[in-house]
């Protein structure tokens, strides 16, 4: 079998690693590329992943994951009374121990993580005690690696696969991987998407800035989309959108909201899972950040990307607009968006 202790294989059955990153959406964009950093090195690995139910969806669109495991643990957790909690406990159990993994991959390095990891079959691999974020789930490790606090969410995820999997930290830029799914929601191309909402309000950006931007990329040719979760979402959204000419489309599954961005001109958003979606399909994003550092978990995509912003920093709307004109400028015209994001 292949080992990771040495990173290479030891006869031909193909590597079997699976990867452990639940949560939460931006996260678990920001771990994909070390999908294909793996079938770089391993081009016959087969990839399993371990994800909350409500980002499996993202997972499922990289052609290199050959089947997401589901662990509905935030639901679990507030329910914990009923058996049928317990039962869906107990089918993940066995479908995390119908067959072995040459390596179990915790990147997220939580306590959590490495509990719903050791339940596995096959060596748990993750972040030394000063590199988890929680030191505890070092403990649970079969081996540990070092990988600097300070580097950016991908470029840990990158080097700590590196690490245990036995090829050299990547120097390319990642490559998320993930394809275009077909549109189900019909919108007239070119258009530009604003994603105003996010999970606190503390990251909430003026709604009069947003039918500012919403004015500007209108302007360009490019009709402004308002995507929305929630029902407060969805009036924050209409208004936005009444302001700037814009459209805001029904309910969309995580699926439908990755088929809009994919073929959006670009991306003006918050720090949220589908703003770092949309950089991830190659999509000009300027991310927003009004409570969190970026420098951690900034924007990140093989397009011109950028972010803005940080803890207590509320960035400017004329700084916004700038960084909205360069990344339309270093873009160019609209382009074949869903064709060049399948790409392998």
């Amino acid at each position: 079998r292949w080992s990771p202790s040495r990173g290479v294989p030891a006869e031909r059955a193909p590597p079997r690693v699976l990867i452990v990153k639940t949560s939460s959406m931006g996260d678990v964009v920001h771990a994909l590329p070390v999908v294909d950093d793996l079938r770089l090195h391993h081009p016959d690995a087969v990839v399993d992943w371990l994800v909350e139910p409500s980002f499996a969806p993202i997972v499922e669109l990289h052609p290199g994951v050959r089947r997401v495991l589901r662990v509905g643990w935030r639901k679990w957790r507030r329910q914990l009374g009923r058996a049928a909690t317990w039962r869906a406990i107990a089918t993940l159990r066995r479908e995390l121990r119908a067959e072995r993994y040459d390596a179990v991959l915790d990147l997220q390095g939580l306590l959590k993580s490495a509990l719903w990891g050791a339940l596995a079959r096959g060596p748990l691999l993750g972040y030394d005690r000063a590199s988890a974020r929680e030191p505890l789930a070092a403990l649970l490790y079969r081996r540990t690696a070092a990988v600097p606090r300070a580097l950016h969410a991908v470029e840990r995820n990158r080097r700590l696969a590196a690490a245990h999997l036995g090829y050299a930290a990547p120097q390319t830029a990642p490559r998320f991987g993930l394809r275009a799914p077909d549109a189900s929601w019909p919108v007239a191309e070119p258009y530009t998407v604003l994603i105003p909402n996010a999970s606190r309000p503390e990251k909430f950006w003026p709604e009069g800035d947003w039918i500012a931007v919403g004015r500007r990329l209108a302007r360009e040719g490019a009709r402004p989309v308002v995507l929305w979760g929630s029902e407060p979402e969805r009036q924050m959204a209409e208004r936005i959108a009444a302001g700037c000419g814009g459209v805001v489309p029904p309910f969309l599954s995580v699926g439908e909201m990755a088929a809009v961005l994919a073929r959006a001109r670009a991306a003006v958003g918050l720090d949220t899972g589908f703003s770092h979606l949309a950089a991830a399909y190659g999509r000009p994003t300027v991310g927003i950040y009004c409570d969190h550092d970026p420098g951690l978990a900034g924007i990140a995509g093989p397009g011109p990307v950028a972010s803005i912003g940080g803890k207590g920093q509320v960035p400017s709307l004329d700084a916004v607009l700038a960084l909205v004109d360069a990344l339309l400028a270093a873009h160019g015209p609209a382009d074949d968006a869903p064709a060049r994001a399948a790409d392998p």
